[in-house]
């Protein structure tokens, strides 16, 4: 693969690499190709099954622990069970993440909520437990962000808040652990073809909304293609990975961005905000905001 091929790319071979939300999609795709690239890599999520299948997929190389990330005393324990069993971790992947699809005005409560604590929350513990095995082995980590960060889209506000937070916080963890000869990265892919997306596109209302985004901005992009770009970043330890690359040009004039998604939203938003009042109406707050897999996982 073309991708693979960048500068100061290094070997993966014989490192452990951990890897939340690992059961479907970015997360289950990237611990087989590290895996086929002779890394050992550790699956952690909540999708117990789903998850083992990918595991029995990959072979000795692969481990599964079912965790939260939300969950302190478990997300420890797992960790500290990957290092008795693997001998420690080089690359931390916190990849776990939900959405859920509303309104601010009219969105279930704890459904909201709970996509800032995965997405966002779930980054900082997932580092913060993994960080001391890192330094010492002078590993990576990379936090997957969103093109949600950059560009706001209405009825998104929780999962852009969170994923913007995920871009400053890994801002601010990079200076702080580099003289450790630690590296961070965060990558920003846009839409993908995973459960996730393609849940969401399924939402009665905010499909709609989100298949009227104009030209590449509303494109989704093939699983592939973001494997392929994650797969070369991480093997370079890079410092952001933009899927695709014009995520990175988008981020040169995010002050325009916010003004340009108000204009559009004028006329596109009214009927949206009255379809969602109807759909919560018809099938209830949580089953309205709730997407994928992961998410109904995540919010019982």
């Amino acid at each position: 693969m073309a991708f693979l091929t960048g500068v100061g790319a290094k070997s993966v071979k014989n490192k452990v690499v951990l890897i939340t939300g690992a059961a479907r999609g970015i997360g289950a795709g990237l611990a087989e190709r590290l895996a086929a690239d002779g890394a050992k890599v550790a699956l952690l999520g909540l999708e117990a099954a789903e998850q083992q299948k990918v595991a029995d997929r990959i072979g000795p190389a692969a481990r599964s622990w079912e965790v939260d990330v939300t969950n302190w005393d478990a997300l420890q324990q797992a960790t500290d069970d990957v290092v008795h069993h693997f001998g420690g971790i080089d690359i931390v992947i916190a990849n776990a993440g939900i959405a859920t699809t509303g309104f601010v005005r009219s969105v279930d409560r704890t459904a909201f909520e709970k996509v800032i604590e995965v997405d966002l929350l779930g980054v900082w513990r997932t580092f913060r437990v993994a960080l001391p095995h890192v330094i010492d082995r002078k590993g990576y980590l990379l936090a997957i962000s969103s093109f949600a960060a950059i560009a706001h889209a209405p009825g998104m506000a929780n999962y852009c808040a969170a994923k913007a937070g995920v871009e400053a916080f890994c801002n601010s963890l990079r200076a702080e652990v580099q003289h450790l000869g630690v590296k961070v990265g965060v990558a920003h892919p846009t839409w993908i073809k995973t459960d996730l997306v393609e849940s969401a596109d399924r939402h009665p209302v905010f499909g709609k909304l989100r298949s009227g985004m104009p030209g590449f901005v509303g494109k989704t992009y093939p699983l592939d293609l973001a494997l392929d770009m994650l797969q070369a970043g991480i093997k370079r330890r890079a410092r952001t990975i933009h899927v695709p690359r014009w995520v990175g040009a988008m981020k040169l004039i995010r002050a325009l961005i916010p003004p340009i998604i108000e204009l559009g939203a004028r006329t596109r938003v009214p009927a949206a905000d009255r379809a969602a009042l109807e759909d919560i109406a018809a099938r209830g707050a949580r089953e309205a905001a709730v997407t994928g897999h992961g998410g109904r996982a995540a919010i019982k």
